[in-house]
This record gives structure tokens, sequence and C-alpha cells, in this order.
């Protein structure tokens, strides 16, 4: 099968296809071919080596995509051949034709999204659910701030606040994520461009602030976002690409919390909960995920380029 392969750490180009031996599923795993691939952002830190957990060289990157079940390994109950799946983690890396996961990674695709979208929920949609349910603990009713939020991540966070009840403000960089943004549920969007933005959420707000901001750049919001919370606010870093300043005495006169948060450290109950949850949106349509562009996956290196650009749009994909 063909597979993308690295050899080295370093920039995007360090990605190369190559024919590599198909994977078979042992005991409790699952063989999927694979028909689309998601491209996230973590995909990019493990390929140029500044990841905390480096991968064993050579490897095949990726953890997320969507196809059909082509065998399974003694013992896997939940699936059999033909099965239409996503996966959210994988073995043997999803960045190729075919993959290998544990049971556990794979899960049914309702019929009503194409792989595409499939390949668009695990780490996007599991992060969202995450910040916000796991680690925000936010509740309906709740003021919810999502900054970037036309992005992959950004976009399952507006509607799984939208679908429980909260009311939800987005930002974006451009006027057609703005759009985008508000098409998917937001109440009010504004531009992160713009001086004064945080000045008008906040006046939004009659000056009470939010609950709870989900941040996907804490190393440029950070700051900003602690002077704009409510009372016993909460921001949930999903992001950061370098360091920041902060006021402490912002966080402290609001009882306010800084919680971090990486979609790997949660517990098998937690993954378990967070996608039975997304199972449920899935199928009854509130959470639908928005594909910006498909790509060849021998062009994985560009759309390693595109996905770190700061005006990102829906989520980019990796055709087989």
């Amino acid at each position: 099968m063909k597979a993308i392969r690295i050899h080295e750490f370093g920039n995007p180009e360090v990605m190369k296809i190559e024919e590599i031996p198909d994977p078979k599923p042992g005991a409790g795993q699952v063989a999927v071919r694979i028909y689309a691939v998601g491209v996230n952002p973590v995909d990019t830190y493990i390929r140029s080596g500044l990841y905390p957990l480096k991968p064993e060289l050579p490897f095949t990157p990726g953890m997320d995509a969507a196809g059909v079940v082509e065998a399974v390994g003694d013992g896997v109950k939940k699936f059999n051949p033909g099965d239409r799946v996503y996966i959210a983690g994988t073995i043997s890396g999803s960045y190729a034709e075919k993959a290998v996961c544990k049971e556990s990674q794979v899960h049914q695709l309702p019929q009503k999204l194409s792989f595409e979208q499939g390949a668009a929920i695990g780490v996007p949609y599991g992060a969202a659910y995450r910040a916000l349910f796991q680690r925000a603990k936010a509740i309906p009713g709740e003021v919810v701030l999502i900054h970037g939020a036309s992005g992959g991540v950004g976009i399952a966070a507006v509607q799984l606040a939208r679908a429980a009840g909260m009311h939800v403000i987005g930002t974006a960089g451009t006027e057609k994520g703005r759009l985008l943004v508000r098409e998917q549920g937001a109440h009010h969007v504004f531009d992160h461009h713009a001086s004064d933005h945080m000045e008008e959420i906040l006046k939004l707000t009659d000056g009470r602030g939010v609950d709870v901001v989900l941040e996907i750049l804490a190393n440029v919001n950070l700051g900003k976002d602690l002077g704009i919370l409510a009372q016993d606010g909460r921001v949930v870093i999903i992001g950061s690409r370098g360091t920041v300043e902060i006021d402490p005495r912002e966080a402290m006169r609001r009882d306010a919390v800084i919680l971090g948060m990486v979609l790997m450290n949660a517990t098998e109950s937690e993954i378990f909960s967070i996608y039975s949850a997304l199972a449920a949106g899935l199928e009854n349509g509130t959470l639908s995920p928005v594909i910006a562009k498909e790509l060849p996956l021998q062009e994985a290196a560009r759309a390693h380029h595109e996905i770190m650009e700061s005006n990102s749009f829906g989520k980019i994909v990796l055709q087989p």
C-alpha cells in the first residue's frame, strides 16, 4: 500500500510517499481501508519533532481518518468487514491507504456523513468536547467565547456549545470565516484582527464578562482573555505556539481558572464518554463537520503548510 513516511523530524517536506506492506490486525485490532484522512495541527508538531512524545523513526503520521473495515482480529465484537467507520487514533498511522487500530479507536460512521466528514471528527470534536465539558464543565446558559472559531476545533466547539444551550460568541480572521461561524450556530461573531474586539465582547455582556473561553492561540490571547472573564470564569487552553505574559491579578480578582488541555491526556473512561456523546450528535444532526479542502495524499506537505496559516476555514483532508 501507499503511505506517507517520515524518516527524520523536520519541515513538511520530510514527508515522503512510499510503498510499504499492508498492516495486518492482531487480536483486538481492526484494519481499515482509508478513503479520507484528517489533517490536524498536532500532526505538524509531531512531524517537526517539537511534540514532547516522539514516535520511533520511521513512522506514518496521522490520527484521524474514515473508511471501511477490511478485516478484524480475534476478539473484536463491535465491527465487521464492510462497516463504514471513522477512526480517532491508530496504531500504524492514518496518512496511508490502510491503517490498523485498536477496536476502541474505531467508531461507526453514520450514513448521512461522507468519508471526508468522518475524517474531520476524531481530534477536532474530541478536543472541543473535552475542553468544553470535561475541563471547563460548561453548563447551559453560560456565555462561551471561542477564539479561532472557523477552524476544525472551533467549528466543533460552536456546534457543541450551541446544541447544549450556551450563548456562543466566536471570532475569526476573515469575512468568509465569520460567515461560516455564524452559520454553524454562533450568536455573535467578531473579527479577531480588530484592535477593539475584546472591548466589544465585554460590552456585549454589559460588562459582566464571559463564563468560558476556549483558547486556540494562548500565546497571543491569554492575557486579554483574563480581562474579559466573568466571576469564576474559566479559560481552557487548547492550543499555543509560544510563551505569553499575563497579569495574575486579573485571575485573582475574578477567582478565575486557567486550564490546560491535551486530548491524549484523557482517560479511557473519558474517551468513551466523549465519543459516546459525539455519536448522538452526529446521528441527530447537531454535529456536522465542515470540509474546507481535499488534497491527494501525496500533497501532505502542502496540507501541513496550509493548516498552520492563521486564516483557517473548516477542515483539510487528504485522499489516498
